[in-house]
C-alpha cells in the first residue's frame, strides 16, 4: 500500500469525471475500494484520509469548485 497510490488516485478522481462517477456509484466503501484496487491503486483507506489531510486550503478549493461531492472519506472533488 502506498501514499502515493492514494495521493494519485484523488488526483484521477479530480480529473477523470466517469471515473470519479463510476467510484462514487458503489455505496459500499469496501466494494469502492475493491473497485480503486482493480484500477491499479493499491493504497487503502487510512492512506486516502491521510492524504485527503495534507490537501492544500487551495486545493481543497479548487476541488470544491462550484459544485461539489464527497468522497467517501469526507473529501471533495468538482463536477
Amino acid at each position: 500500500m502506498s501514499l502515493d497510490q492514494a495521493r494519485l488516485f484523488i488526483a484521477r478522481m479530480k480529473s477523470d469525471e466517469a471515473f470519479a462517477k463510476r467510484v462514487m456509484a458503489i455505496e459500499d466503501v469496501a466494494a469502492r475500494l475493491v473497485c480503486i484496487q482493480s484500477e491499479g491503486f493499491d493504497c487503502s483507506e487510512a492512506e486516502i484520509k491521510e492524504v485527503s489531510g495534507e490537501l492544500s486550503d487551495q486545493d481543497l478549493d479548487a476541488a470544491a469548485g462550484g459544485k461539489s461531492k464527497s468522497l467517501f472519506w469526507g473529501m471533495s472533488y468538482s463536477c
